[in-house]
């Protein structure tokens, strides 16, 4: 008698509404069959019965058993139905060799919910040359002085005491420099002990939303806006609210008319990421007093407020009010180099515990000998050296790069430039924009689509292009390449 597989064994599929079904069911399918739950010739109900057993779309049933019949698991026969194969694919049948890892992959057990949730995200880097010209938030890594700075290494890297374990919130000399540069040139309201040092921007937004954020909290993001920041709060199980621009920055009226009560905002007021509005105090102080009668957390993404070109740049949220509900957020990523992995947190005193703590779970003291040399680097001036020639030196890239593409590209391509940061936009309507991004690195040439920058639906397409780590030349062919591209 040909078994068959029942109505109360799918009662066992476990399927997350809020998860992928399509990999859910694939997965659960799949490891009952390695397993030996599901035996050779076990005959599977239609697929509509299986839809309405589970209560899942038709399709993405019929989208599962195609896949599991094209891998060999499952077979068709015409006018009889579909039936577990009966002999599994030879990459699950071999107990070795190049074919182990497909066989593990399939046969382990399940992930976490987390698991599965963020291997859905756009995500890993890996595969890329970072280092091409226009690759966004890319500096200028030939101006960096690494004279000095070995020099500073040289001076730490023998140090016993930063051999061993440090405090995971910080090494206190780098806080101490930090704080102080922060209270200057931006104007924060904060000590030493409000400094938690991470490693990186990223994590930092990880500390927030794992801090902040409890699973169906309502969280306030920028539409368009920084995509690691949505992947972040999308891991805390948190409900994304896009708001709007106005003027190339958060539209801060069309936020407290809204009626919805959210746990937090994330924002980059000084430099929106990535249409590079600014937004102006009168419009901050609107937005603390909203946030502070909401119970409001705001994350604070001081992005790109080094480099202002024309304009000392507004001064920080988190320091225009005595208690201002503020987390802010900092990286030495583009005002040094990305690979050291150094970003900076700002919290209120009460809430350092808290965050000191998650960041000694999450991943414990960021590097003693690195944070040792960048505390050199700030007290000894040559960091307000460096970003003074870098700020020069962006400017006249900037004023280069946007009088090539006002001359030259064709229309209805426009530029959306503001005098701050290290990267502009190009608006190309009527192009597919994540096509146009791949042509160009067929040339040597990156860049970031806009498109991918919407959470829901695509608003604008064009082109996001950091300009910092780029030559005269290398420039001029960009805008070259990219016009050929836009008239075909």
């Amino acid at each position: 008698m040909v078994p068959v597989l029942t109505s109360h064994e799918l009662a066992d599929l476990n399927l997350d509404p809020g998860q992928p079904l399509q990999s859910q069911l694939y997965r659960q399918l799949v490891r009952w069959i390695c397993v030996g739950r599901l035996a050779a010739g076990t005959k599977l109900p239609s697929s509509r019965r299986l839809a309405e057993s589970l209560a899942i779309s038709r399709n993405t049933v019929t989208q599962v058993l195609d896949q599991m019949k094209a891998e060999g698991f499952l077979t068709s026969y015409p006018g009889k139905g579909v039936f577990v194969s009966p002999k599994l694919p030879s990459y699950v049948e071999k107990p070795e060799g190049q074919d182990w890892q497909a066989q593990s992959n399939r046969c382990l057990p399940p992930l976490s919910d987390y698991g599965d949730l963020v291997q859905a995200f756009p995500g890993s880097r890996e595969n890329e040359d970072l280092l091409i010209p226009f690759t966004p938030g890319l500096p200028d890594l030939n101006a960096f002085p690494f004279t000095i700075w070995n020099k500073l290494y040289r001076r730490h890297q023998s140090r016993l005491a930063l051999a061993g374990y440090g405090q995971s919130q910080g090494y206190l000399p780098l806080r101490q420099a930090l704080a102080e540069y922060l209270r200057n040139s931006r104007g924060l309201r904060c000590n030493a002990e409000q400094v938690i040092i991470t490693n990186g921007a990223q994590e930092a937004l990880n500390l927030c939303a794992q801090v902040t954020v409890n699973r169906g909290d309502r969280v306030y993001i920028e539409n368009p806006g920084y995509r690691r920041a949505r992947s972040a709060f999308l891991a805390v199980g948190a409900k994304l609210m896009p708001v709007s621009l106005a003027d190339k920055h958060l539209d801060v009226d069309k936020l407290v008319k809204s009626a919805k009560k959210a746990k937090l905002l994330f924002i980059t007021p000084t430099h929106q990421y990535p249409m590079g509005g600014v937004m102006p105090a009168s419009e901050r102080i609107k937005l603390l007093d909203w946030a502070t009668q909401m119970g409001c957390w705001i994350i604070e993404d001081d992005y790109d407020s080094e480099f202002s070109f024309q304009n000392k740049p507004v001064a920080a949220l988190q320091g225009m009010g005595e208690k201002t509900p503020v987390l802010y957020m900092g990286s030495f990523s583009k005002t040094l180099l990305p690979g050291l992995r150094l970003g900076y947190l700002v919290t209120p005193s009460s809430t350092v515990p808290a965050f000191a703590q998650a960041k000694e779970m999450l991943s414990g003291h960021s590097p003693l000998v690195t944070q040792a040399v960048v505390a050199d680097f700030l007290n000894e001036g040559h960091f307000v050296r460096h970003l003074q020639k870098m700020r020069a030196s962006y400017m006249q890239k900037w004023e280069h790069f946007c009088q090539l593409i006002r001359d030259t590209l064709p229309s209805p391509a426009r530029l959306i430039a503001s005098s701050t940061g290290m990267h502009l936009v190009i608006s190309t309507p009527g192009h597919d924009d994540i096509t146009l991004s791949k042509k160009l690195r067929s040339h040597g040439l990156g860049s970031t689509p806009l498109s991918l920058f919407f959470p829901n639906k695509v608003e604008n397409t064009g082109l996001v292009l950091g300009f910092a780590n780029t030559e005269h030349k290398q420039r001029e062919e960009c805008v070259k390449v990219l016009t050929k591209l836009l008239e075909k």
